[in-house]
């Protein structure tokens, strides 16, 4: 999915638990049935063991904590420290990688006032941020807000970069100084011509990948992300494993949900991608699409609502023709030689994630119209400090969507699909294909996409989140794991669409996840809160 804006039980117990689970994506294998070497069956066999091995050596070695890198430019408070993992999990003795780990001690200290006594520790909680492709290292800073003081008291706080991430055996697909392309067309309804130039540029990319990563490429995907996490689990002293997943991060948690339920203690689904085999990837970007556009629709109409402050207009289709006419003049000539068609969709398509961006983004728009382009800029231009990490990040996102499952290879078929899509979701539709068309010419093998799902009694009970009108993470999604996962509890906030909602301002969500994070407390059965407010608007500078 495209996004805008992280453990021990002795060896022989652990490869024994292991090895009775099923690889996600493979068949069961019963014992003494014959398996052939090199088959799907025998690949899950070998990654179950290797699984096991790298978990067995972690616990063992545990993590090092000291200083982190001086790159990274994280406060003193934050301790960083490494795990290894085995690139190919078929073979637990070949090369190994390492993941960057970061954490804060849990404080003990309960934030409510009045002397109390200290807080007992819970052991640690583990975040992905999503992506694919997130950074997840600065995590632990977020026990610093208010909202996450009593967490960050019970819990040690920690992120981590996945593989292919920042320091963890990164990924590149192409010279990260050539990454921020200049002032580029966006078209919502391309032509033919344009057509086939973005097709060549997706299969120069694609072998760029290939090129830069040789055979190691095919080892980036979600299920070697969800074996990672055991490592990790293992390698932090924990015997089951705490866990908050966002966006993707929800994908690979429900992963490790179905590979290792013994294994899961408590975890959180936030803003939760659809886990449906047949919607990985490419039916899901298709949803995503759709849902793009109806966010549009939202913002458009609040901006439509605060007409006196911005002059937009006062109905969402008069937004629109704002819009388009931004978009048509910086076609022509571009805002500080940097802000085209493309650099505008792309500032806009974030206020589609988050609500919070609405007031900056009306502003730069309604500046710009009066001939006032430096806040547009500022919000749409590239950042070139960052075209490393934005390089690396695109690199891992397409990784692992391509590695995770087959894609269409019939240009025909993304043409007719989203043709069709963008008669009525015009807004992200063709963008959202440009971004993932790489998977159709992908050099690398592509994973069968897991049945993730659990049983009665299976797994804990888990907690999943979701905003009723998330573009990014449709809806449908948070049913559709809440279906697969038996005994998750699903909290719902009412008419909203941020992408992402723990720990934010709705009081409502976020009692339910301290009380299920601090108290393994769910709600009986399915709840709702209401949204939060719309962000207020921010009048123009006259």
């Amino acid at each position: 999915m495209r996004a805008a804006a992280l453990h021990t039980a002795a060896g022989a117990l652990l490869l024994s638990t292991l090895t009775t689970v099923p690889a996600a994506g493979t068949p069961a294998v019963s014992p003494g049935s014959p398996v052939a070497p090199g088959s799907p069956a025998a690949t899950g066999v070998a990654e179950r063991h290797g699984t096991a091995v790298a978990a067995a050596r972690a616990a063992a070695t545990g993590i090092d904590f000291g200083a982190c890198p001086d790159a990274e430019d994280l406060p003193a408070g934050i301790r960083c420290g490494t795990v290894t993992v085995p690139l190919d999990y078929a073979h637990p003795d070949g090369r190994q990688i390492e993941l960057t780990v970061s954490r804060v001690e849990a404080t003990g200290k309960d934030p409510r006032a009045g002397e109390r006594p200290p807080v007992p520790r819970q052991g640690a909680l583990v975040f992905n941020p999503g992506g694919p492709g997130g950074s997840g290292l600065y995590f632990p800073l977020i026990g610093l807000l208010p909202e996450w003081k009593r967490l960050g008291a019970a819990y040690d706080l920690v992120g981590y970069d996945a593989r292919g991430v920042g320091r963890s055996a990164p990924l590149s697909c192409e010279d990260p100084g050539h990454f921020f392309k200049g002032p580029a067309s966006a078209p919502t309804h391309p032509s033919e011509a344009y057509k086939r130039e973005r097709i060549t540029r997706a299969k120069a990319y694609a072998r760029g990948c290939a090129e830069r990563s040789g055979d190691a490429l095919r080892h980036y995907h979600s299920l070697n992300n969800a074996r990672d996490l055991d490592v990790l689990r293992a390698a932090l002293g924990e015997d089951r494993l705490t866990f908050m997943g966002a966006s993707y991060g929800t994908y690979f948690g429900a992963l490790y949900a179905t590979l290792f339920p013994s294994h899961v203690r408590r975890m959180v689904f936030d803003a939760p991608v659809d886990p449906d085999p047949e919607h990985i990837w490419y039916r899901d970007n298709l949803a995503q699409s759709a849902a793009f556009e109806a966010r549009w629709a939202d913002f458009r109409d609040w901006v439509a609502r605060h007409d006196d402050v911005y002059g937009l207009g006062a109905t969402p289709d008069e937004v629109q023709r704002s819009y388009e006419r931004a978009r048509d003049r910086l076609a022509a000539e571009p805002a500080g030689g940097t802000v085209g068609p493309a650099q505008l969709q792309g500032a806009f398509l974030q206020a589609t994630y988050y609500d919070d961006y609405w007031p900056h983004r009306a502003e730069a728009l309604s500046e710009y119209l009066r001939g006032r382009p430096e806040q547009l800029v500022a919000q749409a231009g590239p950042v070139r400090e960052a075209a490393a990490e934005a390089e690396n990040g695109r690199a891992v996102y397409t990784a692992v969507e391509c590695n995770d499952a087959p894609w269409p290879t019939d240009w025909r078929v993304w043409d007719r699909d989203n043709t069709r899509l963008a008669r009525v979701a015009p807004f992200e539709t063709w963008d959202n294909v440009w971004a993932n068309l790489p998977c159709a010419y992908w050099p690398a093998p592509r994973q069968r996409p897991a049945d993730v799902r659990t049983g009665p009694g299976e797994l804990p009970p888990t907690l999943i989140l979701a905003a009723e009108r998330d573009a990014a993470a449709p809806y449908q999604g948070a049913l559709e794991m809440h279906r697969r996962l038996a005994g998750s509890v699903l909290v719902t906030e009412r008419d909203a669409g941020t992408h992402g909602i723990a720990g934010g301002p709705n009081r409502c969500v976020d009692d339910h996840l301290e009380a299920y994070l601090l108290e393994g407390r769910l709600p009986v059965r399915r709840a709702a809160c209401a949204g939060r407010a719309e962000p207020e608007p921010r009048a123009p500078a006259k």
